[in-house]
């Protein structure tokens, strides 16, 4: 797994690419919690390079969801594989997180 930042005016940009696996996924929850401690709280998750993600990673980014809407911000999911929008359909978090076709409209939408 792959993460990269760019922080943008308003949103951070958070690109993740490869496996999102029990191995890695607190790798993940760190670096989301890493950016809300920078008092960063909207941001877009890119998820069109991850082919796998597990419960763990699920588990992850809705603890950053959670996280940023404490703090009125939000998460949002551009651009999901369709094996992640499958497993997110199938974990019934389609409804939680507001999920975009690309990242530009995502990072649009803040």
């Amino acid at each position: 797994m792959n993460i990269t930042v760019d922080s943008l005016k308003r949103v951070d940009l958070v690109k993740v690419t490869g496996r999102v696996d029990s191995s890695n996924a607190p790798e993940l929850d760190a670096g989301l919690k890493k950016l809300a401690e920078n008092g960063r709280h909207e941001y877009v998750l890119d998820l069109s390079g991850v082919e796998y993600i597990s419960s763990a990673g699920l588990r992850a980014m809705v603890a950053a969801l959670r996280e940023c809407k404490k703090h009125n911000g939000d998460l949002r999911i551009a651009a999901p594989s369709q094996r992640v929008a499958e497993v997110l359909e199938l974990a019934g978090l389609t409804s939680v997180f507001e999920i975009y076709d690309d990242a530009v409209s995502a990072v649009g939408s803040f």
